[in-house]
């Protein structure tokens, strides 16, 4: 394996393979024990399908992610897997776009779990009431949440429109004129950041409402019993939702 002193190529690769299958042999040996056995797959919890259990998980969900103590369910591969055939998500939120208010995040949910529809300031146009009735229609959900959220751009873009201020530009001026009945139906307080908590409420509750009034779909669902609508709001420092 030397030759004048060297290490030949031959040899080399001898005692790479020769010191590959010691490491290997190694790796294999522990204190005269088999190696644990890798931890079985948990038995997944069967989904909610009352609008009341739904609201249960979200709640516990929320609380988690609240507490800094999220699981981050259903994000492995063969759960990923498990959705190519179809979704029975546990509840269709309808929630505003700040980038600060991701419902699977908040409510500590994964791949499947939610229907998530998301607009800036919760304002209802034909695509998102459309959105919403697919998933009450054909997707089944027991619980549809309309989630607000403290400080919201929309409704504070809207207060300073009824305050005097100018319009925005471009389409936004359009989630103002939609939102501009409720902030104007809202009694005024001198404290502004209170004030800004009551219109977000109001238009939370607002767009709950008016969901089964633009949706016979809806209105159905809710009728039957099938489905649930509710409102709620996101405290940006505390991470709770609260429900209206």
């Amino acid at each position: 394996m030397l030759d004048d002193g060297r290490l030949t190529r031959r040899g080399a690769l001898a005692l790479f393979g020769l010191a590959g299958l010691t490491l290997t042999g190694l790796a294999g040996c522990g204190s005269g024990r088999d190696a644990p056995a890798a931890a079985p797959s948990p038995v997944p919890e069967p989904a909610p399908t009352s609008a009341d259990a739904a609201w249960a998980a979200l709640a516990a969900g929320n609380e988690r992610f609240a507490t800094g103590a999220p699981r981050h369910p259903h994000e492995d591969e063969p759960y990923r897997e498990s959705l190519v055939d179809g979704q029975h998500p546990i509840a269709c939120v309808l929630s505003c776009a700040d980038s600060r208010v991701a419902p699977e995040l908040v409510f500590d949910q994964g791949l499947g779990d939610l229907f998530t529809v998301r607009s800036a300031g919760e304002v209802l146009d034909d695509a998102v009431v459309g959105s919403v009735e697919y998933a009450v229609e054909h997707v089944a959900v027991p619980l549809v949440v309309v989630l607000g959220h403290a400080g919201c751009g929309a409704v504070q873009a809207t207060v300073d429109v009824v305050r005097g201020g100018p319009a925005p530009d471009g389409s936004i001026a359009a989630l103002v004129r939609a939102i501009e009945p409720v902030v104007r139906g809202v009694a005024t307080s001198a404290d502004d950041a209170a004030y800004l908590a009551d219109c977000v409420e109001a238009q939370a509750r607002s767009a709950a409402a008016a969901l089964s009034d633009a949706s016979p779909i809806v209105r159905a669902a809710v009728a039957a019993g099938r489905t649930t609508v509710v409102a709620g709001v996101y405290d940006l420092e505390s991470g709770r939702v609260s429900q209206l």
